[in-house]
């Protein structure tokens, strides 16, 4: 095992270096088609869902479920600060949030699961593009991955900075928020900012409505459940002395539950134009719903439980690990089939997302082990 480890810090070594984006990963989709084809298994299935890849291996046993283990091969467009020897050799992008140890560690489980087969059932191995904002997973869905493979299951981890190396992060319901963005459009009489009584103040009523709208969750959301509206964009005026015709703001919306998200967005919208009658002018609302909340299932979350405490010890697997209000798109999965997903912890890292980021190569053997036993569990 300890040379098969030292050659998957290579491969996730090797992923880091050339960092690709969205659906546009010849580099990544190839280094993984030619180890899988080394490694015996079953069935490959390129193109799917765009440049997803498909894996399935039998196990010798026979019967069974169809398991499914998705990792996310997508890198960020962020300029990398680490200084590594194997820093990103693609300017201005980067594997910032450790997708490039996610793929490494399902290759070096595919190897194994490969070698051995000592479980019943299917290993349906899902290597997915675009999760950064692409919606990779609803793609592959749509390609029809879940019903052409047989899936009954599905299962992803994601690495946890700030979570001890080695440890499980669980938690039951939603472990990760829905993600939506909006875009308010002022509009309004422009004029000299000597004579306001001429014109409409855009700039005004764009402040009196950033200040509206961070009362929305707080006095329409259940204080027991948890939402986030966040203004992150006001963009407005060219010059000291005019008053401006136009403004925009920007920015999103994180909820748990589908109601609570429905709610937001209707306020949203309303406080928008209550705003706008109050200061005479116009405001488009354009709110556009992008990942819906990642909801496990209890029974999947108990196995992973299971699985991780026999790996780790109980002590090192948390089952109330708090939710995220950050989004992911396996929510998509966990739409349609039973699931869990889970998080890994990668230490004393710097957080995701950021330039000083790196995935930690001492957690692979843990990943890579808790895929095989997972699978002998769940067939």
């Amino acid at each position: 095992m300890a040379h098969l480890v030292a050659e998957i810090v290579q491969w996730r070594q090797s992923l880091h270096r050339v960092p690709e984006l969205l659906y546009d990963l010849p580099i990544t989709s190839n280094f993984v088609l030619e180890r899988l084809m080394g490694f015996g298994v079953d069935t490959i299935s390129s193109g799917i869902g765009g440049s997803g890849i498909v894996a399935t291996i039998r196990g010798s046993i026979g019967g069974g479920k169809s398991i499914a283990l998705r990792a996310d091969m997508d890198a960020l467009p962020i300029l990398e600060t680490t200084g590594l020897d194997y820093a990103s050799h693609h300017h201005g992008r980067m594997h910032a949030c450790g997708h490039d140890g996610h793929t490494a560690m399902l290759l070096g489980a595919a190897r194994q699961l490969a070698v051995k087969r000592d479980f019943s059932g299917t290993a349906v191995l899902l290597f997915q593009p675009a999760e950064e904002g692409g919606a990779g997973a609803k793609a592959m869905i749509d390609d029809g991955v879940l019903d052409r493979f047989d899936i009954d299951e599905v299962y992803g981890l994601h690495n946890m900075p700030g979570l001890a190396a080695g440890s499980f992060g669980l938690h039951d319901g939603a472990i990760m928020a829905s993600s939506d963005i909006f875009a308010l459009r002022l509009k309004g009489k422009g004029g000299h900012a000597a004579a306001p009584h001429l014109a409409q103040d855009i700039v005004l009523a764009g402040a009196s409505l950033v200040q509206s709208l961070q009362q929305v969750v707080a006095r329409n959301v259940d204080p027991i459940a948890a939402a986030v509206l966040s203004v992150t964009c006001f963009q407005a005026g060219s010059a000291e002395n005019i008053l401006p015709s136009e403004a925009l703001l920007k920015g999103t919306v994180r909820a748990f539950d589908e109601q609570t998200r429905a709610k937001v967005q209707l306020r949203l919208s309303e406080v928008a134009q209550a705003t706008a009658k109050a200061h005479n002018i116009e405001i488009d609302v354009d709110y556009i719903r992008q990942y819906p909340a990642t909801v496990n299932t209890p029974d999947n979350v108990a196995l992973v439980s299971s699985v991780a405490e026999d790996l780790v010890g109980k002590q090192n697997v948390d089952r109330r690990t708090p939710a995220q209000l950050a989004s992911e798109d396996f929510a998509y999965f966990l739409q349609k089939r039973p699931g869990a997903f889970f998080f890994l912890g990668n230490g004393n890292s710097a957080p995701l997302h950021s330039p000083d980021y790196d995935f930690n190569d001492q957690i692979i053997a843990t990943g890579v082990e808790f895929w095989c036993r997972l699978i002998r569990a769940a067939t």
